[in-house]
């Protein structure tokens, strides 16, 4: 048997026919030679009288009673069948019904008439039975073959009512009462007990885990044996792969050997323990002990158990790719081979950073069942017919999918796997560890994870298009980057754009239907793709090696080729008015192209060096003087031009040749600005002349409104003026008038130069501050001291500081300028000079003494609330909202401004938060700061500079730091502001509360008005004491009155002595107060049995809602009539606390409890099925445990061991007690000992017991108390 209990809706055994002849019991299946080898019989159990009984009509040795049941159902359902299409065909062919009625009605009575001549067991009815079943059939045959309409919907009402009727239970909701009162779990297990011959023998007694794989090839498996000394041992291995059976007989031989080895090793461990032999073998497959013969020739029977010897489960990581995109799924497979159920390990590592491992448990392929998962007796596998393909190893795919979010090598590492046997490969264990060690490839599987690329156009657009000249390779001007920090250096990236030529874009600027799609792959960032061609350029995507990307916008460049720079020349002449001589050209510039334009010409006069010369132009046309001062033959050749698009291009044949001959002309060299002289000195002028000499210059001075005229020849091209002495002070301008060259041709000239000439020498001396030449100033700061210069600028001035003897050189421009110095002392002035001439030191005024004024210093006074630790100043901690200062004394010169940072360090978030910066005006030695307390934290006054009326800014100034703690004010508020309480009349336990929330420091002191409707004045009501964060609020059942009141928190005070009054009306909840509801209890008593019902009776307005507690956990049941029944389910207290009903929202607090006991169960071989083999004249215990009250009343019987085709007899039935939860009782006879009954304190529960004499229902007998 195996260890499965048997349900007890199962079919009853089959009754045997008891036949009084020992060859008919042999001929039924106990055959002699498979009896136990017992030394005395058993005696004689009592039989019911079946002497005057027959057998069945086909011998059950031939054919046994339950498959003769089952061959008599099969043909009724193939006569149903049958039926059911002749209902068909009538329907269809429309067969006349009369005459399938006699057929049907003929078929079944010769069915259910001629079935019990055979005699087969639960099939032998009487003669009533059989015309009533006729009777039914015949009916059912008229209505068919008649299309009579059949009820089968209120049929099958009626019938679902009676399987599946409900009640609502304890645990609110419904259940079976049936399935309640009839659990069959309450008793369990059975305990069959053999006979065996002396010696016993088991395989794999430990039910240890054996597997095989490339590096385990061989294994020992244990086979136990006690009392004995085997010269034969059979073993039979059913192949896993092909079911095959294959027994190993093992010789007196091997087993002498064996157990010489496992004597020495029973010698090191337990010399009293039964022998292990460890057989070695070297396939999988499933192993049984068939067969145990012992030195006296008769055979061990060996325990049933099974041993299998599977592949070792394996695992790898299926290969995929070796690189990934951010943001990508994993997309990897775990490939796991064994025996399913499987379990895998893997830990998943990213960047180097293991994390947590994770695992898949039961694996197995779909619509896999393994009786591994519903197996309890010790072998699995009972004989080698069954099917052993569930042990087959499988392979099973499991796929990974997560989102990789971050870039880097990420890593899967397979670290276990075990089978549904318990075999264990570890891939990460040591060693020296006891397990297989199998190392296959494909145990990890790393890939990398790129970012991907991103794109954009970076200045260049369709309304911003590139100009490039033609013929020219432009760069498209992407920029790179990444959903990374920045672009993807290395690594190439493939660029497709789309292009549309110039011409064929459409009149909207489109790309057209023939669009062009390119491809470029650039090797580095810094590349950008080239284009030539004008026209439009979208970019479409990009990529790199690994990832797709994404292209930005703006994605579109136009690229445009402008002409290229082309240039015409017009030409005139410049004629001299006087001579008719030519003196230059006028060109005219005509151009093509984008402006600006550069234009390289070279001009050459015969016989001179050539000269290169550039015009810019900014537009299209232009013209070019070209005006040479000297006479000859010039000639102009312009030999390239540039535009803003195209660079320099080569002019061909654009010469331009002509003879100047210029007009006479004189003009000054160097006399742009006016000389300065000193008075009694002469002054000269260099004079540049051009035309044909000799020349006749004529000039005059001018002074004072006198005219002083001269006429000079002159050959020569240049020629200096001198003038004579000039005497008076003032300004002299010296013109040139006229000019006549050789032809006789005057021209008048306009050319003049000024000369000044000083009236005196320069003067320097110190000027005064407030009528002194002296001054307090700022330390550090510099001090302009007032200089008087007379004279021309700029002057040179050279000063002393007496104090520390440096002397420096300064540059003036203004006469009344200021020297700056940034050190105290006395400067002396030692000389000055002009921009003419040297000047002299006023000896009065030539000295200036500068001195520093003190700074202004800060301090803060120190008090019982303001002390100094650790450089700082601590002030006495202040709630929120309550005013506080301190004093800040002064030094230097009033009024005083002082700017100070204010921080606020917020201890619940962590964070300092800067506050700005502030400034405190003084106008006396003393100042009064006004702390911050508007918001609670950690405040800090750090001032960081102080100005007085002297100074502006302390920049040597020490910061000093206030620090002080405001503590925030309490609060309290209610949990659910605006909620109605209710509560009843009279007091209760388990009145609802009013939750209060509180923030600041333990113990509290709240305050609270109560406002009752309809009267003026409110009631105030403090707790004090409250020490933890949330209050539950009991109202003192004195202030309460029926009807509404309000309720209202009106100040709250913490530890710290902080105080807060909320704002009127800004927390409130209301109260409304009501009679209650009444539950009384139908039944006295308080003890009841799981599967009773709980009946109470309910006062006040239905509905009710109902509130109890079962087992600790609150329930709530909402009850539309007067009586509240509930079906207990399971056991537990039973506790009505509180009743609430439709006339009011009050909650009655009850206390009914009742007390739900459980039904007692009892466990036989810790309700298992279990199978214990004794000697003959041993014993064994019958171990009892039971749950429940004791003490415990329970009856078992013994019965003999099922055998197939004979029918279990109950031989014995016993009642024992029991004060304890468990019982032992020994025995020594053979046979199955189950529990029928229990019974403790206060419940009762029977099963159905087969084969009783007497009695007899179906087979059964109850057995109750």
């Amino acid at each position: 048997m195996n260890g499965t209990p048997r349900p007890s809706g199962t079919f009853p055994s089959t009754p045997q026919t008891n036949r009084s002849s020992r060859w008919a019991d042999s001929r039924n299946g106990a055959s002699p030679s498979r009896r136990p080898n017992v030394s005395m019989p058993l005696p004689e159990v009592p039989r019911p009288d079946d002497e005057t009984k027959t057998g069945p009509l086909i011998s059950t040795d031939i054919i046994d009673a339950p498959t003769q049941r089952f061959y008599v159902f099969a043909i009724y359902v193939g006569l149903l069948a049958y039926r059911l299409y002749d209902f068909y065909t009538l329907a269809v062919d429309d067969v006349e019904s009369f005459w399938l009625f006699i057929k049907w009605i003929a078929i079944d009575g010769t069915f259910i008439f001629s079935l019990p001549l055979f005699q087969i067991p639960w099939l032998e009815w009487s003669n009533f039975v059989a015309v009533a079943l006729f009777a039914i059939h015949a009916i059912v045959d008229g209505m068919l073959m008649f299309r009579i309409g059949v009820p089968i919907q209120a049929w099958l009402f009626s019938l679902v009512t009676v399987f599946f009727d409900s009640e609502m239970t304890i645990s609110e909701h419904k259940a079976n009462p049936r399935a309640v009162l009839n659990n069959a779990s309450l008793i369990l297990g059975k305990q069959i007990i053999n006979i065996l011959p002396e010696g016993s023998a088991i395989l794999n007694p430990n039910k240890e885990p054996f597997c095989l794989n490339s590096s385990v090839q061989h294994l020992e498996i244990p086979i136990q044996i006690n009392q004995t000394d085997p010269i034969l041992i059979e073993l039979s291995r059913i192949d896993i792969g092909t079911s095959q059976n294959e027994t190993i007989a093992i010789s007196g031989r091997e087993i002498k050997t064996l157990m010489n080895k496992a004597k020495k090793a029973r010698k090191h461990a337990d010399p009293a323990a039964p022998l292990l032999l460890r057989y070695p073998i070297k396939k999988t497959g499933i192993y049984l002990l068939q067969k145990v013969v012992d030195k006296s020739k008769l055979e061990v029977r060996p325990r049933s158990a099974s041993l299998i010897v599977a592949t070792c489960p394996q695992s790898r990581v299926k290969p995929t790719g070796n690189n990934r995109c951010r943001n990508d799924l994993s997309n990897i497979a775990l490939e796991v081979e064994g025996t399913p159920p499987l379990r895998v390990k893997y830990r998943t590592t990213v960047n180097g950073h293991p994390r947590e491992a994770s695992e898949f448990q039961s694996l197995q392929p779909e619509d896999f069942i393994s009786p591994l998962s519903r197996h309890t007796s010790q072998a699995l596998i009972h004989n080698s017919r069954q099917d052993v393909s569930w042990a087959q190893p499988r392979k099973i795919t499991v796929a990974l999918n997560e989102t990789l979010v971050s870039s880097g090598v990420w890593t899967y590492s397979i670290e276990e796997v075990q089978d549904a046997l318990g075999n264990i490969v570890n891939y990460v264990v040591s060693e020296d560890e006891d397990r297989p060690k199998h190392k296959p490839s494909g145990l990890h599987q790393s890939f990398a994870v790129h970012e991907r690329p991103n794109v954009i156009l970076d200045g260049c657009s369709t309304q911003r298009p590139l100009q490039v000249a033609k013929g020219n390779v432009a760069r498209l001007p992407t920029k790179y980057g990444s959903t990374g920090k920045g672009a993807i250096s290395d690594s190439k990236h493939t660029i497709e754009y789309l292009f549309t030529a110039e011409d064929d874009l459409l009149p909207n600027g489109d790309h057209s239907p023939d669009a062009q799609l390119k491809q470029q792959t650039l090797k580095t960032i810094r590349e950008q793709p080239q284009i030539q061609a004008s026209g439009l350029y979208t970019i479409k995507s990009i990529s790199t090696e690994f990832c797709e990307g994404e292209v930005l916008e703006p994605a579109s460049c136009l690229l445009h080729n402008p002409p290229e720079p082309e240039l015409t020349l017009t030409s005139e002449d410049i004629v001299d008015k006087c001579a008719g001589n030519p003196i230059g050209l006028r060109v005219g510039l005509d151009l093509i192209g984008t402006p600006p334009f550069t234009i390289r010409y070279i001009q050459q006069k015969k016989g001179g060096v050539k000269s290169r010369k550039i015009k810019q132009i900014d537009s299209l046309r232009s013209t070019l003087d070209l005006t040479p001062p000297e006479a000859g033959h010039y000639t102009y050749t312009f030999e390239s031009i540039k535009d803003w698009v195209y660079g320099e291009r080569p002019l061909h044949e654009l010469i331009l040749e002509q003879d100047v001959r210029p007009s006479a002309s004189a003009h000054f060299i160097d006399a742009d600005r006016p000389k300065q002289i000193c008075i009694d000195d002469a002054v000269k002028f260099d004079v540049a002349l051009q035309g044909d000499g000799p020349w006749r210059l004529e000039y005059e001075l001018v002074h004072s409104g006198k005219r002083t005229k001269h006429s000079i020849e002159v050959e020569t091209e240049e020629y200096t003026i001198q003038t004579s002495k000039l005497t008076n002070g003032g300004e002299y301008t010296l013109a040139l008038t006229s000019i006549t060259d050789k032809m006789g041709c005057k021209e008048f000239l306009k050319e003049e130069a000024r000369v000044n000439v000083r009236h005196e020498r320069p003067k320097a001396y110190f000027g005064v501050i407030e009528g002194r030449q002296s001054v307090m100033a700022l330390e550090d700061k510099a001090v302009d001291l007032p200089l008087r210069l007379t004279g021309a600028a700029p002057w040179v001035l050279e000063y002393e500081n007496l104090d520390t003897k440096e002397i420096k050189k300064l540059h003036v421009r203004k006469a009344n300028d200021k020297v700056g110095i940034k050190s105290e002392g006395t400067y002396q002035l030692l000389s000055v000079r002009d921009s003419v001439c040297p000047g002299f030191v006023d000896e009065k005024a030539g000295q200036f003494t500068v001195n520093w004024i003190p700074r202004p210093k800060l301090s803060i006074a120190e008090s019982a609330t303001m002390v100094f630790e650790n450089g700082k100043y601590i002030k006495e901690p202040v709630c929120e909202g309550e005013e506080d200062t301190f004093d800040v004394l002064f030094s230097g010169s009033a009024p005083y401004d002082v700017v100070y940072e204010q921080h606020l360090k917020d201890k619940k978030a962590g964070k300092t938060v800067t506050l700005g910066k502030k400034e405190l005006k003084a106008s006396s030695s003393s100042a009064t700061l006004r702390t911050e307390t508007s918001q609670s934290g950690m405040y800090e006054y750090k001032f960081v500079s102080i100005s007085d009326s002297k100074y502006d800014n302390g920049r040597k100034f020490q910061p000093i730091v206030v620090q002080q703690t405001v503590n925030p004010r309490p609060n309290a508020k209610f949990a659910v502001p605006g909620k109605t309480y209710s509560y009843c009349s009279r007091e209760e336990d388990g009145e609802e509360v009013i939750p209060v929330t509180f923030d600041g420091v333990a113990p509290f002191y709240l305050e609270i008005e109560i406002k009752h409707h309809g009267t003026p004045k409110p009631e105030t009501v403090s707790f004090k004491n409250i020490q933890t964060n949330r209050y539950d609020l009991r109202i003192p059942h004195r202030l309460l009155q029926l009807g509404h009141s309000n309720i209202s928190i009106r100040k709250v005070r913490d530890a710290r002595n902080c105080v807060r009054k909320p704002e009127a009306h800004s927390h409130r909840v209301q109260i409304s107060v009501h009679d209650a509801p009444t539950a009384t209890p139908l039944e006295t008593r308080a003890d009841f049995c799981v599967g009773e019902r709980l009946s109470f009776a309910l006062g006040g307005q239905a509905p009710f809602t109902v509130y109890y507690t079962f087992n600790g956990q609150d329930k709530k049941a909402t009850n539309t009539h007067t009586t509240f029944r509930r079906l207990a389910e399971l056991p537990g207290q039973f506790t009505i606390t509180g009743l609430r009903d439709s006339a009011s929202e009050c909650l009655a607090g009850l206390n009914i409890s009742k007390e739900i006991h459980p039904i007692p169960s009892v466990r036989l071989s810790q309700g298992r099925i279990s199978q214990v083999d004794i000697h003959e004249g041993g014993e064994t215990e019958l171990e009892f445990e039971f749950n429940g009250t004791p003490p415990f009343e329970f009856t078992y019987t013994r019965s003999t061991n099922a055998v197939k085709g004979k029918k279990s007899r109950v031989l014995e039935i016993r009642t024992e007690t029991s004060y304890e939860k468990r019982m032992v009782v020994r025995v020594q006879e053979e046979g199955t000992y189950e529990v029928v009954s229990i019974k403790d304190r206060w419940c009762s529960f029977a099963r159905p017991v087969e084969g009783v004499e007497g009695g007899v229902v179906g087979g059964k007998k109850l057995l109750q108390y």
